[in-house]
């Protein structure tokens, strides 16, 4: 369920879908790096202004699904103009910061990106530059990330399928806003 509260900037209206925060896994394959499956959690909150603030959190999950080590970390900024242009400051623990632009596709909520500027410090791992995909599928968030460095051409490094992290608080609300002539299919059960 897409809601969209009553204090978002009117202008992030078309990236609503990214809201909340969001829990799941995915792959990580690079050269030079460990293959692995991660685990992910991923917010995106708002303030009021006209960007969304966004973290994102990723671990190595051994073969049962445990917590190992961290992997990455990410936090940043997203926005997006009348022209559904997207823009995306983003800073990494590894150190690096990236400018990302890319649009919001027509009549779906699906966001294409690429980096147009990478700065690293002394400590970070090449890099170059990438691109995300991020789509909004059956009310899971799905993202696939693609990498380039001088030494390997831009290629997939990380995906993830992530749900909604519901609370009871979101249940309750939602049962709040439920009309009162509904049926009574077990739906009134949570009134």
């Amino acid at each position: 369920m897409i809601e969209i509260p009553s204090d978002l900037h009117k202008d992030l209206v078309p990236l609503a879908f990214l809201l909340g925060d969001w829990a799941g896994a995915g792959v990580h394959d690079f050269p030079g790096s460990e293959k692995c499956n991660f685990g992910q959690e991923v917010s995106f909150t708002h303030d009021g202004r006209d960007f969304l603030e966004y973290s994102s959190r990723t671990w190595v999950l051994d073969e049962n699904g445990g917590k190992v080590r961290p992997l990455e970390s990410e936090h940043g900024f997203w926005r997006i103009d009348a022209d559904r242009k997207v823009e995306v400051t983003m800073t990494r623990d590894d150190g690096v910061i990236e400018i990302w632009y890319g649009e919001l596709a027509d009549q779906k909520p699906q966001i294409d990106l690429v980096t147009d500027a990478v700065a690293r410090t002394a400590a970070a791992q090449p890099y170059t530059g990438g691109k995300r995909l991020y789509g909004y599928v059956k009310s899971d968030l799905m993202w696939v990330g693609e990498k380039q460095t001088p030494e390997v051409e831009l290629r997939p490094y990380m995906s993830a399928h992530l749900k909604k992290v519901v609370t009871p608080e979101d249940v309750e609300r939602w049962a709040k806003a439920l009309p009162d002539d509904m049926p009574d299919d077990g739906i009134a059960f949570f009134k």
